[in-house]
């Protein structure tokens, strides 16, 4: 039999692995999550089930209708690659319990139904094909199991459904090769990690898969933070945003009865910035058409990304930083990322006036330049302020309107950039000087 450790123990094993096992994690930065699913079908909400209070019978016959076309994966995979994208998270089992892989567990699969075929093993090699790394996505709740409801007060009920979500997993870690990430979702209706017996099942599934990445959601820490409809840095952690591309639906929403709610590329961006500027990542979901397809509305503002990507990617890829000050420093026309010696000023208006003044900066500045064509530009800096002169009319850059400045510091390797949040100023009418 296995022998298991304390949770104390557990985390500071993990925590030992976790530098290792997190680098390519910490500088991929941009991923693509798929929510992909019966409710796809229905094209309103993958929630439809439960808030829609479908009768499980009723509800089970969406899997005959369920016909992804071949080949959707690869396009999925197309996209993610054009779009600057380092890695993929598929949702192999939602909610509504329909497993897209060969389950031998839970029959109600995607082999047994609708398409015949394991979607699970087409995204893997998808992935594979197009050199993005690969996540499953793995719901704990699940409504379609007859004990997903009574595991929150019978135990007899909660050790068959803590076994059920178990095998699906080590299904999925020992059907396909090397897993880089497991990402939960939804841990009820047990109320702790020891309703769920996540202390035991992770340490098995890590058995499985040495080198994986784990997040939040089975209500211990493990590896990484996950806010979801918001990009906001977690403190003193790995942290990833997941965003839905319309704010609606995960799911696939027809675009032309949700109105113009998808992102364009400036506001990827934005999120991307915030992502770069906080050390986290941003996993940016598309809700597939019912016969797979990518959905229209996603293809121009991602493809645009990848080619802003292609010129600017320095300043979001790799590892970068975080500001030990916080903020208040800059200019409030960018966003700022940090890796070493650099910042990277992301710019959301160019300067009519061709100037540039940045607060806050301490250390000397030794170089300035735009990022995607490496032109100089010239600059003045006294105390706690940096003046960038004479623009370049044409600075602004023409795949998405933003433009990224180059600044190179004089510091020496293991120091930082000094900076303070406001510029010392002498008090007014001998009143005292707030910091």
């Amino acid at each position: 039999m296995a022998q298991f450790v304390s949770k104390s123990e557990y985390e500071e094993i993990t925590a030992a692995s976790r530098d290792a096992r997190m680098a390519w994690w910490r500088e991929a930065r941009f991923g693509m999550f798929i929510h992909y699913g019966l409710y796809s079908a229905l094209g309103r909400h993958e929630w439809a089930m439960a808030s829609e209070n479908w009768p499980v019978n009723e509800y089970e016959k969406l899997a005959a209708g369920f016909l992804p076309k071949q080949g959707a994966p690869n396009e999925w995979a197309a996209l993610a690659k054009k779009a600057g994208m380092k890695y993929m998270v598929l949702t192999t089992r939602h909610h509504e319990g329909f497993s897209l892989w060969d389950s031998k567990v839970n029959p109600y699969n995607s082999v047994n139904y609708g398409p015949k075929r394991d979607i699970v093993r087409e995204f893997v090699e998808a992935c594979r094909a197009n050199n993005m790394r690969i996540g499953f996505y793995t719901s704990l709740m699940d409504w379609h199991h007859p004990d997903g409801g009574a595991a929150a007060y019978d135990s007899a009920a909660r050790k068959r459904f803590n076994d059920y979500i178990y095998t699906l997993n080590e299904e999925l870690l020992t059907q396909y090769g090397k897993i880089d990430i497991l990402w939960y979702d939804v841990a009820r209706p047990m109320e702790n990690y020891e309703g769920w017996n996540s202390l035991e099942i992770n340490q098995r599934l890590r058995a499985i898969q040495p080198d994986i990445i784990i997040n939040n959601r089975s209500r211990l820490d493990e590896d990484f933070g996950t806010p979801e409809e918001r990009v906001t840095a977690e403190k003193d952690r790995d942290w990833e945003s997941c965003m839905t591309f319309n704010g609606l639906s995960w799911g696939y929403v027809d675009s032309a009865q949700a109105g113009p709610h998808s992102y364009n590329a400036q506001r990827i961006l934005k999120m991307l910035a915030t992502c770069s500027e906080g050390a986290g990542n941003l996993l940016l979901n598309i809700g597939p058409q019912p016969d797979g397809s990518v959905p229209p509305e996603a293809v121009e503002p991602l493809t645009t990304v990848g080619k802003w990507l292609a010129k600017n990617g320095e300043a979001a890829y790799g590892k970068v930083s975080r500001f030990k000050e916080g903020g208040g420093i800059g200019s409030r026309l960018c966003s700022m990322s940090k890796k070493g010696k650099i910042v990277y000023l992301w710019n959301w208006i160019w300067p009519p006036n061709r100037e540039l003044i940045l607060g806050g900066f301490k250390t000397p500045l030794v170089s300035a330049k735009l990022l995607a064509d490496g032109r100089s530009l010239p600059f003045t800096q006294e105390k706690y302020r940096i003046i960038l002169k004479n623009l370049p009319a044409d600075g602004r850059e023409p795949v998405a309107g933003v433009t990224v400045i180059a600044l190179e510091f004089n510091v020496k390797p293991g120091e930082e950039i000094e900076t303070q949040r406001f510029a010392a100023r002498p008090p007014l009418n001998g009143g005292r000087v707030f910091e």
